[in-house]
């Protein structure tokens, strides 16, 4: 997997020196001048996002966007906000990830089996890319997967990650979207479904630990072959 993970490094270096969308330049470079009160000491990276992980992994995290004060502040994808410490508690008890914790792109987190994207790279004005913003990011996803050779499972977190993928993998017509719905796509590859791990779902209880928990259980499970 050496080429693979050279062919990722590449790629990401792509993504980071991205500028297509001129309104998602100019929003999260002016998230990172402005800041937020409690970061006022961080250099933000304002710059977007390209995914993380094990170059071999089975199963693919996918998110919607960077979030303007967490990835958009560390440089990692769901690292420094409320929604990454939900997401790799999960992952790390499911075996996915070292640590539970997701602060610092450089606080020590590996990745094992799993690689984690977003279906868009910059951090979007109230968190939603335009359609336009969604299809110019569209081809860094096909040039990850098509890179990302073993991949057996995706985990959409959320409706805007499930449709990506379903436009990705060209699924007609597409599957509904739900918390632990599952699609079977092209390659025999299958989709899970989960609630993303926004406060607004975790806050109110839409979604809980026990919830994701399962969803990464049976991603485990379909990752070995048995569903």
């Amino acid at each position: 997997m050496a080429s693979e993970r050279d062919a990722l490094a590449v790629l990401a270096d792509e993504i980071v020196a991205c500028r297509a969308c001129p309104r998602l330049v100019e929003w999260r470079e002016q998230v990172a001048r402005d800041k937020r009160a409690s970061f006022a000491a961080w250099e933000y990276w304002g710059r977007p996002i390209p995914g993380f992980g094990d170059p071999d992994a089975r199963v693919l995290v996918l998110g919607l966007a960077p979030a303007a004060h967490g990835a958009n502040r560390t440089g990692r994808v769901f690292t420094g906000d409320r929604s990454g410490d939900f997401l790799f508690a999960a992952m790390h008890r499911a075996g996915l990830a070292n640590q539970p914790t997701s602060v610092s792109i450089d606080d020590g987190l590996q990745l094992h089996d799993c690689f984690v994207t977003a279906a868009v790279r910059c951090a979007p004005p109230a968190n939603a890319p335009l359609p336009a913003e969604r299809d110019a990011c569209a081809t860094f996803l096909t040039r990850e997967v098509a890179l990302l050779r073993n991949v057996r499972v995706i985990v959409a977190l959320g409706q805007f990650a499930w449709d990506a993928a379903c436009r990705h993998w060209g699924v007609r017509p597409k599957p509904r979207f739900g918390h632990g719905a599952t699609a079977t796509l092209p390659g025999g590859k299958t989709l899970i479904g989960s609630f993303h791990p926004s406060q607004q779902n975790t806050f109110t209880g839409r979604l809980t630990p026990a919830m994701l928990d399962d969803v990464f259980a049976a991603a485990r499970t379909a990752a070995a072959g048995g569903g």
